[in-house]
């Protein structure tokens, strides 16, 4: 159950997004949508107000007062808890009016969550949920997850890492579901390649002293360390990696990387990690553009990372698919709205053309990536250089196996 101190929390949270300025004005319905984050522990830069101004900027650039309709973003932090997500969210569709809600970052806060909207008949939609299970054997027909899973993260870097020598693997994995999906599948991955996993250890949330976790993983006889964490533990980790000299012996694969991360630890402490995301602000001229477009509003004058972009890339599509379906319909029913919305394929400046599959994943393309030398970086934030593509279809578990209620076989 959640603390006093967290629903005083929830409650600040509260009068924050109830003054969120309404977007595209209109006379007309109001659609409603949620941004549930960190907005204040150790995955805020993932998302936080980042996340708010990409969705905001996903509803401006659709301009929903020309198809008469007008568009709210409220938001509030989940604190990584999952029952205080689900409170929020909760008090969000029976109180607020909110139609559909944006989940992220945090696994356990995202499965809650999607519970509640299937209950309620809204609409969630992940953008920051790594557990292959929001889309596998807990998926629902309100639900789809956009930006990435364990699956597409650890695909290309498991091969990649194996296919260059790295056979013996350790993990530090973060002790949620988080890190336990992402362990689970980088396994697969690595024995397919030819590999084996000779060891893991257990970090809990918010590890200050990693040295123990590395200590062990040096004596394991693995050459590679394989990180299963993210936002402030992986960064500390990664700089305690630095100070003990691991790298020397063994190679480190982080599985989850994100922009924000490099930038916080540096081109030095990170230079040479390969790494996968489904968005780099570089890649080409819609990635850019939308970069351009998203900066005024990005806190601190950080570049968007894939989170971000997924923030903008799924309020889009909901937003077309609102359109399409009709704004009294998709109101009355998320999972009606979901169906639409993988009916339609998908396309907009963060992601390109995708699709939508059964099961609630969004099928797009992602990119293997290496972080730059120090030396090699043109200017702020040129962090990476793109190692290869992986098509669509490539980055998406094959149906038949992901154990989703809503596939027939």
């Amino acid at each position: 159950m959640a603390s006093r101190r967290d629903v005083l929390k929830y409650g600040a949270a509260s009068v924050a997004a109830a003054v969120a300025p309404s977007i595209g004005r209109a006379a007309g319905p109001v659609v409603r949508i949620g941004v549930l984050a960190d907005f204040s522990g150790l995955y805020v830069d993932f998302m936080g107000q980042g996340g708010v101004a990409a969705a905001r900027l996903a509803v401006a650039d659709f301009k929903p007062e020309e198809k008469g309709f007008s568009v709210e973003v409220v938001y509030a932090d989940h604190l990584n808890k999952p029952d205080v997500g689900a409170n929020i969210v909760r008090g969000w569709f029976d109180n607020d009016g909110v139609d559909m809600m944006i989940a992220g970052p945090n696994s356990a806060v995202g499965l809650a969550t999607s519970f509640v909207a299937r209950e309620k008949d809204k609409v969630c939609l992940g953008t920051a949920v790594t557990t292959s299970d929001f889309t596998g054997k807990q998926c629902t027909p309100n639900s789809v997850n956009w930006t990435y899973d364990a699956y597409m993260l650890s695909k290309a870097v498991a091969a990649e890492t194996v296919r260059n020598g790295g056979t013996k693997w350790y993990f530090l994995a973060t002790n949620n579901a988080f890190g336990a999906s992402l362990q689970q599948e980088t396994t697969t991955f690595i024995e397919q390649a030819g590999g084996s996993v000779v060891g893991s250890s257990k970090c809990p949330i918010g590890t200050v002293d990693f040295a123990s976790f590395l200590l062990t993983a040096q004596s394991s006889g693995a050459n590679v360390l394989g990180l299963a964490l993210g936002g402030d533990d992986l960064t500390r980790c990664m700089n305690q990696v630095n100070e003990f000299g691991l790298s020397a012996n063994m190679s480190v694969a982080a599985l989850v990387l994100f922009l924000s991360d490099i930038h916080s630890s540096g081109l030095k402490t990170m230079q040479n990690l390969v790494f996968t995301n489904s968005f780099y602000w570089d890649l080409n001229d819609r990635t850019r553009a939308f970069t351009k477009r998203l900066l005024p509003s990005m806190p601190s004058g950080s570049y968007p990372g894939m989170t971000h972009a997924g923030c903008y890339g799924v309020t889009m599509h909901y937003l077309k698919a609102v359109a399409a379906l009709g704004v009294e319909a998709a109101k009355k029913s998320g999972a009606a709205t979901v169906a639409k919305m993988k009916a339609m394929p998908t396309d907009d400046d963060a992601f390109g053309p995708g699709s939508i599959r059964a099961d609630g994943r969004a099928v797009l393309p992602a990119y293997l990536l290496k972080v730059k030398k120090p030396t090699d970086s043109k200017g702020p934030w040129d962090y990476c250089e793109v190692i290869s593509t992986m098509k669509a279809e490539e980055t998406v578990k094959p149906l038949a196996e992901v154990g989703c209620p809503l596939v027939k076989s």
